[in-house]
């Protein structure tokens, strides 16, 4: 495995399995995962929430069983904010979904299974363009696996983001009649998804980040005032781990552009 760029804010937030395992609850409000009974799971989580993030992908495959969890969310957070090629950007995206895709053949009932699979997915097809992901067949298969994951854990946020987004990217680039009829995409259904992600998970900088901008996807311009705040109550976010600082320094750089 080639070196990944490190967390630029090492060192700021160190975790061990006891302080992870004592602040889990907050820590994963947005995906809803078990606290593990595994402490070479607990272990890789502690490594994913102080930032080192190639190191908490490959202590979770080694740990395997949930560790796989562990090691899809480093991989897709790292891909998502740190790493510099597209080209290796969207191989590692795609390395997720295909591995999130044999644990839910293996654990049907796994939540954050079907979530990281539609998570990889969808930030791949980002990359490529949605249109040629559309194209591709690939829309349907994130908003299958979204559902999926939501059924299965609905108080999953994150999932309820994720869909929200889905349906907001769908109607921006296809219009909401093609949308709503080839892809089941619909205005109002993304804005509650949105809305309902804030309500289980209040204090989470990336639901408001992407229901901003889902807003302005699905509303457009007059609604880029309420936008803004959105990105500024998650720029003020204060950030419990590595991955939350990525969030927040995300939306302050929403608000400099």
């Amino acid at each position: 495995m080639a070196k990944w760029t490190a967390f630029p804010h090492l060192g700021e937030y160190e975790f061990d399995a006891a302080s992870v395992r004592k602040g889990w609850a907050h820590l994963h409000a947005g995906d809803a995962e078990p606290l593990p009974t595994d402490m070479s799971v607990l272990q890789a989580w502690a490594l994913f929430h102080s930032g080192e993030f190639q190191k908490a992908a490959e202590t979770g495959m080694k740990a395997g069983g949930d560790g796989v969890t562990v090691a899809n969310k480093a991989t897709c957070i790292y891909a998502n904010y740190l790493e510099k090629k597209e080209r290796n950007k969207l191989d590692l995206f795609m390395e997720v979904a295909q591995r999130a895709q044999t644990q839910a053949e293996q654990d049907g009932k796994n939540a954050n299974a079907w979530y990281w699979q539609a998570y990889a997915l969808g930030r791949y097809s980002q990359g490529i363009s949605v249109a040629k992901a559309l194209a591709q067949g690939l829309g349907s298969k994130v908003k299958d696996a979204l559902e999926r994951a939501i059924k299965l854990q609905p108080k999953h946020a994150d999932a309820h983001v994720a869909l929200g987004a889905f349906h907001a990217e769908v109607i921006d680039k296809v219009g909401s009649l093609i949308g709503g009829m080839t892809y089941g995409a619909k205005k109002d259904t993304g804005l509650k998804l949105f809305q309902d992600a804030l309500k289980i998970n209040p204090g989470s900088a990336i639901a408001m980040i992407e229901y901003a901008n889902g807003m302005v996807m699905l509303e457009g311009d007059r609604k880029m005032k309420e936008a803004t705040k959105l990105y500024e109550q998650a720029a003020q976010c204060k950030a419990a781990d590595a991955m939350e600082r990525l969030d927040v320094e995300m939306a302050k750089g929403e608000l400099e552009d």
